[in-house]
């Protein structure tokens, strides 16, 4: 299950040490994508929307803290062009 979390304080994201995590940027598109661990990121700019196999779409935005499980399969379909900080667990 993905959980996310709107708009985080400033010092929950300093206790995770966010700033210190690499940053990922990608373009709109839409691509297959499997979690091989779990993984964490902070959405910095951007729009998507992730669709899990067999799941409900889920739509990520800035300011999310989300969580992503190890092993799931989806869908991203990047609305508008995403970057974000993240961690892999």
């Amino acid at each position: 299950m993905i959980t996310i979390k709107t708009d985080p304080t400033a010092d929950e994201l300093q206790a995770l040490g966010v700033a210190d995590w690499p940053i990922w940027t990608k373009e709109v598109s839409r691509f297959d994508w499997t979690y091989e661990t779990e993984e964490t990121c902070y959405v910095l700019e951007g729009t998507v929307t992730v669709t899990p196999e067999g799941a409900e779409p889920v739509t990520i935005h800035a300011g999310d803290l989300v969580t992503f499980p190890k092993g799931m399969h989806c869908i991203w379909d990047i609305s508008a062009p995403i970057r974000k900080h993240y961690r892999f667990d």
